[in-house]
């Protein structure tokens, strides 16, 4: 029988696995994305718009997701 750190480490090993799931589950963006972005116009990086399915600069982007976390 295991001692109160092997199954807090058991614990937290299940819970990453299951965030990771959950984070692959979502839906990724796809087709073409902008320029520019939707929200401040600046220009989006070439790297960021090869992703695919890009509409916001990173930090609008970074800001809409916390304002929808609330």
């Amino acid at each position: 029988m295991g001692d109160w750190l092997d199954n807090a480490k058991a614990i937290e090993e299940l819970e990453r696995e299951r965030l990771i799931a959950a984070q692959l589950a979502k839906p990724r963006p796809t087709g073409p994305s902008r320029s520019h972005c939707e929200d401040c116009d600046n220009e989006i990086p070439a790297a960021r718009q090869a992703l695919g399915g890009k509409t916001r600069c990173v930090l609008c982007q970074t800001e809409h997701e916390r304002s929808n976390h609330r």
